[in-house]
């Protein structure tokens, strides 16, 4: 069995959803890895997009920010953040990765603050491009650990908005219909939401971790599949290509 690390199969689980031909609205970090690991393997014709204003450059390696030089290496348009959130509102971006400090079942995102508004006990960066990417791309995942203080019944602050209440209610807010929350990935499980209710739903286990786990550290009731797969380890190929094309500086997957 060949080992690997929490943040490369989280990487892999990522880089197979991807399909070959898709666009993706992408950050620094993991979800860029994701994006390079595609298009190394089995989705070349992957189309990257930072939220900068690169759209599919030719990546000579991990970029450090969206506006790295880098993002822009060989790419078919050095666009603006404009030329990103317009493709985004007409329809053109398939996929975005996106995170925060709090989630809850339906997918919301908080990245405001922790505590109340008026006096909070930790003060966050905010919404940046995530408000816009989650609202407009078909298709909006996250990756990130599974932890008790990070998966709440209800955020904090609704940064970034998921399903929203649930049911309909996000299509009657005047959303996009068809548009949302796809996939979480963490490092136990992966999920998605239930169609009718729009509630998170455990669909695999990642190898070592059961359902009972997944549970113990979220903050409210997940649903689940009746018979969950084991989600299918990285093979000896990707991590090879993760390890040596994508990131062989371990800046993002860790020694």
């Amino acid at each position: 069995m060949t080992d690997y690390n929490q943040m490369e199969m989280m990487i892999v689980i990522a880089a197979r959803e991807l399909e070959n031909g898709a666009t993706v609205g992408v950050g620094t970090g993991a979800p860029c890895a994701a994006a390079m690991l595609a298009q190394k393997t089995a989705s070349p014709d992957l189309v990257i997009m930072f939220e900068a204003g690169g759209i599919s450059p030719e990546l000579p390696e991990m970029p450090i920010s969206v506006g790295d030089s880098r993002t822009f290496y060989k790419a078919s348009q050095a666009g603006s953040m404009g030329t990103i959130m317009s493709s985004c509102a007409r329809g053109f971006v398939d996929y975005t990765f996106l995170g925060g400090a709090q989630i809850d079942m339906y997918g919301n995102l908080n990245s405001t603050v922790i505590g109340d508004w008026e006096s909070p006990k930790v003060r966050l960066p905010g919404s940046g491009g995530a408000n816009d990417f989650a609202s407009f791309c078909w298709k909006m995942m996250v990756m990130t650990p599974q932890d008790k203080r990070r998966f709440v019944e209800k955020v904090d602050f609704l940064t970034t908005p998921g399903w929203l209440e649930g049911g309909e209610s996000r299509k009657e807010s005047g959303l996009p219909e068809n548009a949302g929350p796809y996939k979480i990935i963490t490092n136990m499980a992966v999920m998605d939401f239930e169609p009718e209710s729009k509630r998170m739903r455990v669909i695999s286990l990642n190898p070592g971790y059961t359902f009972e786990d997944v549970q113990e550290n979220c903050g409210f009731e997940l649903l689940r599949l009746e018979d969950l797969p084991l989600t299918p380890a990285p093979t000896e190929e990707e991590l090879y290509i993760l390890r040596n094309q994508v990131d062989p500086g371990r800046v993002v997957i860790g020694r």
